[in-house]
Order: C-alpha cells, then structure tokens, then sequence
C-alpha cells in the first residue's frame, strides 16, 4: 500500500519513490510507488497533475482491494525501479487555494448566515458549496463575505490533526463525519475552524490570498454559491476591470455610471427601433403602390414581378406578404447576386401553386432547394448574376399562365 504523504505535507512538489508494480490495463501504462504526494480525485476536488520519469501522469485512482494509489501514464517506464515525481505546482497550489477558502467560507457563512454547508465542487472553471438556506440577501451575502476575508487577513495557522474516533467526538467540529473506524484527518484554522477534510491546503490563511463570491442562484431547496479564491479571484477581478475599463471609454462615463448610461442607450434604441418601423411602413405602403401600378394584368389578376439588386429577406416577405392581403395579386419576387432568393406568394382567390413555381425557377437555376405550400413558397441557392434569376422567373411565370383555367 502507497504512503499518501500528501495527507501530512502539500508543499512537496518534487519526490523520489521506489516502484512497487509496473502493469498495464486497457492499454494504459500505470505505476504503484512505495509512497507518494500525489492527490488522487477525492471529496469534491480533482487529482493532481505532473510527471513520473517524464511520462505524464494521466490519472490518478485507488486501488479499492489494498488502497494503494495508482498513478496512470501516458508511457512505459522500462526497467526503472526508481520514480523521480514532479507535481504541477500550478494546480496543486490553485487547489490548496480553493479548498482552504472553501473551509473559510462555509464557517463564515454558518456564523454570519445559519447556513450548513451541504456540498462541495472544485472545478477547473468553478468552485461552489451548497448551502441549506434559500433566502439569503445581498447585504447578508456581502457581510458573509466580509467575514470570510477577515479570516484570511487574520492569516491563521492552518494545522493537520490525525484523531481516533474517541477523540473527534468530543471535539467540536463544523461537520460530523460519517461514523468510520480508524483515524479522522482533520483541518484546523486555529480559533476559526474545525472540520474533516483529506484535501489539501495552505499553511496560513494568509495563503488564500482572498475569498470573492461571484454567484449565488436557488438549486431547489438549496442555494448554490459560486466563489473565487486566490489566484482565481484576482484573475476575475482582472479580467472584469478591463471590461469595465472599455465601457468607461466607450460610454465616456465614470464606473458608477455604466449601468444608467446603458439603460439610456436602451431607451434611445428602443425609440429609435419604433421610428425606423414607421419609417419602414411608410415606406412599404409606397412600394405596395408602385408594384401594383406597374404590375402586369393577366385576366382578373395582377403579376408583381421583379428582381431586387438589394433586399433583406424580411423585407421581401413583409412586402409580399402585405401586397397579397389584397385580392387578385400574385407575386414573385427574385434577387441575385452572393446569395440567391426566390419568393412565391398569391392573394388567396389566386390560382396556382406557388411551391410547384418555385420549384419550376428552382430548376431554371439547376440548383438550390427551398419549399412552402399552394400560398406561399420560398427559396434559394448559391450565387446567381440577376439576369439567371429573372429568367428563372420568367420560367415560373411562363408555368403559372398555363396552369390558369382557359
């Protein structure tokens, strides 16, 4: 059984160790050494990271018959009988960081909130506990906080203490762990908190530089706080300040008045948004006129034809859909150039059917798709000059006469 000398010190990232076992499993290259400082995944924060004679440690598990740590490489090892180990320091220190903080925080908010802490998560991109409270406001989240980095400027000793089970129910512990037999590794922020934890941690609450809560959101009858320790913290303060920079210079306003400066603008896009619509229905009302004036009679019906250099499809449809409102009109309307449309509508007394139209002009272009139904059909393709699209239309017309009743 590996030594797991990580229960005892955090700060060894650099270690030699004799091999024990050299096996494989599912094509995957493991290890066993005599004693180790790596941390394997366990209670909510991930394993560590580094290399073992220069092969990557890929994962780490427990062996569940004897306990024994296993470390996964991404190679063989050949004849060594020697392990020289480096951890990434990096992560390592990342997740003391996190978890110290994540002690801090659950006794703050046992003190400030009368809130138990339910779980904990250490992820790559987050760390969150849940907690057994649901209404818990700014200004209660805010002094949670406060209290939390009190303890870190206190800069705490931050102790291990192995007990018997004898000795750990008298002691008072945050949390009381499930009954085991055996030996309790305990956490212990000196005058601050108690608790049972096989993580690994600072020495100093000093350490965890600072503790900033970023998100707190309802998980059914839970809530679930999102924090930042460290490292971490400062890279989000970062990164927030730089955005908060740009929209000073942007908004050519101070910090505390970004917010009422976007609502202004909000307000100002909403109006804006109401005037280009008039704008645009007065426009459309103009356009209707002039298609219906220069349209095309055939019998009792009139044929709107054109092909538009330039036209959102939500114009196309708007102007088609408004101009078959009123009775006898059939519309098809084409435009060219980087991307092909092709739109069929018809008042409702009209015959035909539109998307057997578009299909006709769809196969004058030898390429696109598109579908609709008897009223209404649209479509496209790739790039086609105007004049490729006017014949198409021609095409469709040409189909939609002889289906006419003679």
């Amino acid at each position: 059984m590996s030594k797991r000398r990580h229960y005892e010190d955090a700060y060894t990232t650099q270690f030699q160790a004799n091999i024990l076992e050299k096996f494989m499993e599912n094509n995957r290259h493991a290890v066993v050494l005599d004693e180790t400082y790596f941390y394997p995944e366990s209670g909510g924060q991930p394993a560590d990271q580094g290399t073992i004679n220069g092969r990557s440690v890929t994962h780490l598990s427990i062996r569940e018959t004897d306990g024994a740590v296993i470390h996964w490489l991404d190679g063989a090892l050949g004849e060594a009988k020697v392990a020289t180990a480096v951890i990434d320091w990096q992560r390592r220190f990342d997740h003391m960081q996190q978890h110290t903080g994540q002690h801090i925080l659950s006794q703050a908010f046992r003190q400030i909130a009368k809130a138990e802490t339910l779980s904990f998560h250490l992820s790559e991109n987050a760390v969150t506990i849940d907690v057994d409270r649901l209404d818990m406001s700014d200004a209660e989240i805010a002094a949670v906080e406060q209290y939390a980095n009190q303890a870190v400027w206190a800069n705490h000793p931050v102790t291990i203490q192995f007990v018997t089970q004898e000795e750990w129910a008298t002691l008072p512990l945050r949390k009381i762990p499930p009954t085991r037999n055996g030996r309790l590794r305990l956490i212990n922020i000196e005058n601050f908190d108690l608790t049972a934890c096989g993580g690994t941690h600072v020495n100093q609450t000093g350490s965890v530089g600072q503790i900033k809560i970023v998100r707190q959101e309802k998980r059914g009858e839970k809530s679930r706080i999102e924090f930042k320790c460290g490292n971490r913290a400062l890279q989000d303060y970062r990164q927030k300040h730089t955005i908060v920079r740009d929209l000073t210079a942007a908004l050519t306003t101070g910090a505390a008045d970004i917010l009422p400066a976007i609502i202004k603008l909000r307000q100002e896009n909403k109006e804006a948004q109401r005037t280009l619509k008039k704008q645009k229905n007065a426009l459309l009302a103009v356009e209707i006129e002039k298609f219906k004036a220069n349209g095309t009679q055939i019998g009792a019906h009139t044929l709107i034809k054109h092909t538009f250099a330039d036209h959102a499809a939500a114009d196309l449809q708007a102007l088609a859909t408004r101009l078959t409102k009123q009775e006898n009109i059939i519309v098809m309307f084409g435009q060219g150039g980087q991307r092909t449309r092709l739109l069929f509508s018809r008042s409702p007394n009209v015959p035909g059917d539109m998307n057997q139209l578009l299909q006709t002009a769809l196969a004058k272009l030898g390429n696109g798709g598109g579908g609709g139904s008897a009223h209404f059909a649209q479509g496209g393709g790739s790039t086609h000059p105007s004049q490729e699209v006017s014949d198409a239309l021609d095409a469709a017309q040409s189909c939609w006469v002889d289906s006419l009743p003679k």
